[in-house]
């Protein structure tokens, strides 16, 4: 790691990207640094947005982290609580770099920043950000994940600023008790929020514009885009939206437990039972996270009854029970969006087998959770008219899915986004990264310039008649799937009977 220093010379003149390793932001003075893998990328990690949701603040709102003299950036913070599955999948046995590799704390409301250290564009001009959202099902994630880390991506363009954030999960974000109010159901949304708004205050400061901010997820993460994009439709804070494999529509990402029964249940196997609602809270509240994580990974792997669940519930505040009839009636952002799915998405959910999976199982999981809710999210878009761009990721490579059957399952698209194909497992095709870059300047595109970033490279808005992107099918780089090939298959957001995934 290289120690805090200024550009001297020609690179000080009214240069907005960083131009140092000390950045002063809303919550104090932040340290960061530059690695010898990428010598050309400012790296600023674990900047705490919020204040540690612990004591009195489990299980209530975030609040804006008050200011510190000085904050170590040189590291990540640690991961939200969170249990594992001990079971094998495709994430345990065939590609464990798409798991955390940090330990666990309550202490993980933070935002990472990766920016240029000398942009390729003009000096005076700020780069476009893009806000990162991991996935795993609102239950894990985090920022600390190989597959998922951007310096690689910003090495090569120069050319924008990525930031990702922490928010809570399972019962620490989405607890949904009796003794809460209504408005803090959903925590690990409202920490979303907050980290946003922490963008808008402080992303000048890394050299980002703040009038070309993109929110981008994946999985749970772009399912949580699309809340946020119905959650505030008059002050979006981002420019654009990008959903990779799951928007608002996904059929399983929202629970429904309107008599809190699942929080009083664990309370009352923690010696927190027979209380009132506010004593059951703050009972609660003593118990340790780690106690409470342990309790709720061994229920699960015992798979006793009644299953838990603690995901977003609808609460009318950031989540909603109605969402086509609130696309149809124009209650969202109307921002312009990339939504895309993957062609073999369900292969990883599914129960895992080293030689092969279900296949008829898996392909309805790919149609029922991500195809068909993806179109029908677009029809409504393209009902009011708002820019929908739609892709389709079909690589196959044994880097990235290392079983022939394996193909382009769920997740395995973020290692192309991100520029970490070769990180493990083999290093990348040629073709491979002609592809990798492909993608990624897409994405650029339009954080960059939006629609008409996109119009240029000649990637056209969703219509009935027009086509999906698709991206790595055999030894074609970008090629073109006909859209009424690949909506034929969904009846809404339900598979038509007997399909199987477009190709």
């Amino acid at each position: 790691m290289l120690g805090i220093f200024f550009l001297a010379g020609s690179l000080v003149k009214s240069c907005t990207a960083i131009g140092s390793l000390q950045v002063n932001t809303t919550v104090g003075m932040s340290y960061g640094l530059i690695n010898g893998t990428t010598p050309h990328v400012v790296q600023f990690l674990g900047i705490p947005y919020a204040e540690p949701p612990v004591g009195s603040l489990r299980w209530a709102a975030p609040v804006m982290k008050s200011p510190e003299d000085s904050i170590d950036a040189t590291r990540f913070s640690p991961s939200c609580p969170q249990f594992a599955d001990s079971g094998p999948d495709v994430y345990t046995v065939d590609v464990p770099e798409f798991n955390i590799n940090n330990p666990t704390s309550e202490d993980c409301l933070t935002i990472n920043v990766w920016s240029p250290l000398t942009p390729a564009t003009d000096y005076t001009e700020k780069l476009p950000v893009l806000v990162w959202m991991f996935g795993g099902g609102f239950q894990n994630g985090g920022l600390d994940v190989e597959y998922q880390i951007p310096s690689q991506w910003v090495e090569r363009t120069q050319s924008h600023i990525v930031v990702a954030l922490n928010y809570r999960l399972n019962i620490f974000g989405f607890p949904n008790a009796a003794g809460q109010n209504q408005n803090e159901y959903n925590l690990g949304l409202l920490d979303q929020r907050l980290a946003l708004e922490w963008v808008r205050s402080n992303i000048v400061s890394f050299g980002g514009d703040p009038s070309r901010v993109t929110l981008w997820g994946q999985s749970a993460g772009a399912g949580s885009v699309d809340y946020y994009n119905f959650a505030y439709p008059k002050n979006p804070i981002v420019t654009g939206l990008i959903m990779d494999s799951g928007t608002a529509l996904h059929p399983t990402l929202l629970t429904n437990d309107p008599t809190h029964t699942n929080f009083t249940f664990v309370a009352g196997q923690l010696g927190c039972g027979g209380l009132n609602a506010g004593a059951e809270l703050d009972c609660m509240r003593n118990v340790s996270f780690s106690e409470i994580e342990s309790f709720l990974k061994n229920y699960n792997e015992n798979g006793t009854a009644p299953s838990l669940n603690f995901s977003p519930v609808p609460d009318d505040v950031v989540t909603f029970s109605n969402y086509t009839a609130r696309a149809l009636a124009g209650n969202y952002t109307k921002l312009p969006a990339i939504i895309g799915t993957n062609t073999n998405e369900g292969v990883s959910l599914v129960r895992y087998n080293s030689e092969g999976v279900d296949m008829t199982n898996a392909n309805y999981v790919t149609l029922s959770h991500f195809t068909c809710p993806a179109v029908q999210t677009t029809k409504n878009r393209y009902a009011l008219s708002v820019p929908t761009y739609r892709y389709l990721y079909a690589g196959n490579f044994t880097n990235i899915s290392p079983r022939p059957w394996e193909g382009a399952y769920h997740c395995s698209e973020l290692p192309m986004f991100f520029g970490t194909s070769g990180i493990a497992h083999g290093g990348s095709t040629p073709f491979e990264l002609v592809v990798s870059r492909s993608m990624q300047d897409m994405y650029l595109a339009f954080i960059t310039d939006g629609p008409a970033g996109l119009e240029t490279k000649g990637w056209k808005a969703y219509t009935p008649n027009g086509a999906v992107l698709e991206f790595g099918k055999g030894d074609t780089v970008v090629g073109n799937l006909a859209m009424e090939s690949f909506e034929k298959v969904c009846d809404g957001i339900e598979p038509v009977a007997g399909s199987v995934p477009p190709m």
